[in-house]
């Protein structure tokens, strides 16, 4: 009898080692294979939302421009010699642009964005600011085009920020 369970145990130990040993080689190789699969799944997900990232810069980076004081000065002349009435469009032209660029938001970089809406505002103080210390339209054009002239609009900053993020995602 007790040579039976010594060959019993002869058979089933090398069986039992052997199932072990098969058990732990496929699932590593399984969990190697869904870490591969979530590997390349993340890759093409990233590979897919790389043009949408990178149009939303292109986006926020052509607000910049068309909200540089010296472009759009340039590009919306007054209406009629009322400072208010020219201050006010050109405030409604800075937020129409932003409201029409809002949502690439969700694309870029929360400092890329916190810079874009520091500019904004920048821009806006400084014409607010401008308007109140001259006497008709054709002079806060002026003062505004002269003050920039002089140094780097905020926009020119937020430029800046956006092409060191694109250059960082790509």
């Amino acid at each position: 009898m007790e040579d039976r369970l010594i060959e019993s145990i002869g058979y089933i130990l090398p069986a039992v080692v052997t199932g072990f040993v098969a058990y732990y080689m496929f699932n590593g190789f399984i969990k190697q294979q869904d870490s591969d699969k979530k590997l390349a799944f993340l890759a093409q997900k990233k590979k897919d939302s790389l043009p949408i990232r990178l149009q939303a810069y292109e986006r926020m980076l052509l607000f910049c421009e068309r909200i540089n004081p010296v472009k759009m000065l340039v590009r919306i002349k007054p209406i009629s010699e009322n400072t208010n009435e020219y201050l006010q469009l050109l405030i409604a032209s800075i937020e129409q642009e932003f409201e029409h660029n809002l949502v690439q938001q969700i694309y870029i970089s929360n400092d890329s964005w916190t810079a874009i809406v520091a500019a904004k505002n920048a821009i806006i103080n400084k014409l607010k600011q401008v308007e109140e210390t001259v006497n008709s339209a054709n002079e806060l054009r002026e003062t505004v085009l002269i003050d920039y002239s002089k140094k780097l609009p905020p926009t020119e900053t937020a430029i800046a920020f956006i092409k060191s993020e694109v250059k960082k995602i790509i």
